[in-house]
């Protein structure tokens, strides 16, 4: 296997007698915005039985030329060039097409939105740019896979990038990790829906598909398909949506949909023949004289297809068994990402009565939402700076989004980000605007205040999983220790009424540590929670309450760019920097470690510490007085922007893997009280995420871990001295500091929100009302039962017209609305 290259990219261009095309596609991609030196071309000569290998080699000497014994058709191609190669992102781009000059600059920004983005599909554009190859994929019930607008006028709406089912081979690119899991293209497709196959079998692993329409590709399309193809086309055509359709689909939806769509497949062959003047001629006899009768050759294409399917069975079967054993997504979020589709592919009246026919006997038709619906909801603002609160609630949306359908509701504001579920903003106290989306729902997911704020929520009888890892009642008694009294006995009142609440309504809850779950079964005792309808089947009551932990990422942060060593003023590329992760509140104690700092760089001139963030993204959370504090003692000790520095705002989620990276030790450090012995410190994680040896105090379920497993050292609340002579030896014993990280390597898989969430992933496996709660809420057959036994029914009715309309103007403006429209006239007045 070759050695690969962080950051390059190799394109793929597979030829086959079309020298012409191929050297013109390779001079645009030498002229796009990408640095040469990350660029790798390589062309797969198909074996295309002239000399385009020869004036291919003459015209661009410094692309790799890879020559195939045979004709492999796209998919082998395609594999044989990605073999040949050493990106970390490999390009496919049809040898008749043109790049634009931010094809690649464009895809790969968006890969570097999530490592869970597997590849991205281009926006791809006729060769003058004014018509639609490709904005978008859509895919039929029975297993074709087809681009929506294609042909039509550019949207004249500007198109937000999305998740899809699948990408155009004429311009996509894959993450080489994702290419290799997937054991690339399959080769038995030859060619037509090997991408389709190969976007589906991709979402079902978990990864996801990108569209990215600042990606741009042009197409010449001089040997595009005629209205049905040539009978070999067709052939292709009919026997690879049945390979695509038997080897990806879920075992329920398949018995439901393959009888049918084999049955529509002759039928489609027959509409082809009706259009065909050539034909097998048959004689007949069943009549005292011989007759007559064709057979059109497009029907026999259909039937050599069902036929080639059958034959291939037994390998195709291997390759079921392999997609569906090792799928990590469900039905209900493949069907979604299927698109809206208004009508049958095909527009002949004979095609469509039998596609009546079919949809109205086998209960098969195009693909509507199904699974559980699940409202998440948290009180912070989602966008590229996130909070605690946000991070773990938007890692549930991603935990749920692979099973169900799952919206994300922020109270507090949203950029545009890009994710695999749905993001909505709604105000607090705005019931109008939050009743949808309780009736939508299944289960409801929530943290802080937002049954206080929703009556709603508060009045629910669905499904109600609360978000208790903040227990919000003790973090008021130090938050609001310096208000006057009567303001502070009300604030933490408040909070305690607003948790009493949640503790008596909801069916699940999620707390983040052993510790905390003693404390809140206690709560649940008082409150009458704790009683023998719900023990009577779960004496160990974890499905009423469990620990689930905040988590972080599996994958290891990367270093992509300079943030403080050498760049920011006052720290040197070679100085120690401790880092303070997160934001600095009123429980903690950073004037004792800001002390501790003063003492140590008196020993070691290179000592800096940073506090990462000081600002809060939320905007109704102010600034606390410790900050100011913190800043005022630093510059009387002489400190301040020497060796003791302050983020004045907040990291961006995303790039907070650049500090950590840069640091040589974390730091954490508090005060001894109540909130401490029940908190979980979440900036914890970021330092086992980064394998940062760590310096924290005593008093937490952490500084247990810390301590036990040996990740750090940990001290006493207050103590200057104690505290600097532990961040001498955690920056300077290199021996001590290696048996920490290897320590760190081994604990930290253990807090991967895979591990993490699996508490709560469990149990929306089998969604279901606390027992005591049964007898109050819906009975069974009612939103969460119908649920799971919810059918695919066959779109109609007004309400479903008006969604059409809605959604071919939102993306092709009025005149694709009464093109659709005199269509549907059009079909009616025609059978």
């Amino acid at each position: 296997m070759p050695t690969l290259l962080s950051g390059v990219v190799s394109v793929i261009l597979v030829n086959f007698r079309g020298a012409s095309d191929t050297i013109e596609a390779i001079a645009h991609l030498g002229r796009l915005d990408w640095p040469a030196d990350r660029l790798e071309i390589i062309v797969v000569e198909n074996n295309s039985g002239d000399d385009s290998a020869e004036r291919i080699v003459r015209a661009a000497p410094h692309v790799v030329l890879v020559k195939s014994k045979k004709n492999l058709g796209f998919a082998g191609g395609c594999n044989l060039g990605v073999q040949h190669s050493h990106g970390e992102y490999i390009g496919f781009l049809n040898n008749d097409a043109k790049p634009d000059l931010n094809w690649v600059t464009a895809a790969l920004d968006r890969f570097a939105e999530s490592l869970r983005v597997g590849a991205v599909a281009s926006k791809v554009l006729d060769w003058n740019g004014e018509l639609v190859d490709y904005i978008g994929s859509a895919m039929t019930w029975y297993g074709m896979g087809y681009k929506p607008w294609t042909g039509e006028a550019v949207p004249r709406n500007p198109q937000e990038p999305r998740d899809v089912l699948f990408g155009t081979g004429s311009a996509m690119f894959v993450r080489r990790a994702a290419f290799d899991e997937l054991h690339g293209f399959d080769e038995q497709f030859f060619m037509f829906f090997e991408d389709v196959d190969f976007g589906w079998r991709l979402n079902l692993l978990g990864w996801r598909f990108a569209y990215e329409p600042r990606s741009i590709a042009y197409h010449k399309h001089h040997a595009s398909m005629s209205a049905f193809g040539s009978h070999k086309e067709t052939y292709l055509l009919e026997r690879n949506a049945l390979f695509a359709l038997y080897k990806n689909m879920g075992e329920e939806s398949l018995r439901e949909v393959l009888p049918a769509a084999m049955a529509l497949s002759i039928r489609r062959g027959v509409a082809r023949g009706d259009l065909k003047s050539d034909s097998f001629d048959l004689r007949r006899s069943g009549s005292d004289t011989d007759t007559e009768e064709s057979i059109p050759k497009a029907t026999i294409a259909a039937l050599y297809a069902i036929d080639q399917f059958t034959e291939n069975l037994p390998g195709l079967r291997v390759s079921r068994e392999r997609v569906q054993s090792t799928r990590v997504v469900s039905e209900a979020r493949i069907w979604k990402l299927f698109g809206l589709a208004d009508a049958p592919v095909y527009q002949d009246a004979k095609y469509l009565r039998g596609y009546e026919n079919l949809v109205t006997t086998f209960s098969v038709t195009e693909p509507t939402a199904s699974g559980t619906n699940v409202l998440i909801i948290t009180g912070d603002p989602i966008g590229a700076k996130m909070a605690g609160p946000a991070i773990r609630a938007w890692n549930m949306a991603t935990a749920l989004a692979s099973t169900g359908s799952v919206k994300l509701a922020t109270l507090s504001g949203a950029d545009r980000v890009d994710a695999p579920f749905d993001i909505v903003h709604v105000r607090a106290g705005d019931n109008k605007a939050f009743a949808p989306l309780e009736q939508w729902a299944d289960v409801i997911i929530f943290q802080g205040h937002a049954m206080a704020v929703f009556e709603a929520l508060r009045t629910t009888s669905k499904i109600v999983v609360v978000d208790i890892y903040d227990p919000m009642h003790l973090e008021q008694l130090e938050q609001g220790r310096e208000l006057p009294e009567a303001t502070w006995i009300k604030q933490v009142s408040d909070a305690t009424d607003v948790l009493n609440e949640q503790l008596a309504r909801g069916d699940f809850f999620l707390c983040a540590s052993e510790r905390q779950r003693h404390f809140y079964l206690g709560q649940l005792a008082a409150l009458g929670r704790i009683n023998p309808t719900n023990y009577a089947d779960d004496p160990d009551l974890r499905r009423l309450i469990a620990v689930a932990p905040f988590g972080m990422t599996a994958e290891a942060p990367v270093h992509v760019r300079q943030v403080l060593k050498g760049l920011k003023p006052g720290i040197a590329i070679d100085d120690k920097v401790l880092l303070w992760g997160g934001g600095l509140y009123n429980w903690f104690d950073p004037k004792t470690l800001i002390r501790a700092v003063a003492i140590v760089s008196e020993r070691h001139s290179n000592v800096r510490l940073f506090f990462q963030g000081t600002k809060h993204p939320h905007p109704g959370v102010p600034e606390m007085a410790i900050v100011a504090e913190s800043r005022r003692l630093a510059a009387e000790l002489g400190q301040l922007d020497r060796t003791v520095f302050f983020n004045d705002s907040w990291v961006d989620y995303s790039d907070r893997q650049n500090y950590l990276t840069e640091a040589d030790a974390g730091v954490s450090t508090h005060f001894s009280h109540v909130e401490t012995t029940f908190s979980f410190r979440t900036r914890i994680l970021d330092y086992l995420w980064a394998e940062l040896p760590m310096v924290v105090t005593e008093g937490d379920s952490f500084a247990e871990l810390v301590e036990k497993e040996r990740l750090g050292i940990v001290v006493q609340a207050a103590d200057v001295g104690g505290l600097a002579d532990a961040l001498e030896r955690i920056l300077f014993d290199v021996e001590f500091v290696e048996i920490a990280r290897e320590n760190i390597r081994r604990v930290r898989s253990q807090f991967f929100w895979s591990e993490t969430l699996r508490p709560l992933t469990d149990f929306m496996a089998r969604p279901s009302h606390a027992p005591d709660r049964q007898t109050t809420s819906r009975a069974p057959g009612g939103p969460t039962n119908s649920a799971a036994m919810r059918r695919r029914q066959r779109p109609h009715g007004l309400r479903y017209d008006i969604s059409l309309v809605l959604h071919h103007l939102k993306a092709g403006g009025p005149a694709v609305v009464v093109g659709k429209v005199r269509n549907r006239i059009g079909r009616r007045f025609s059978k």
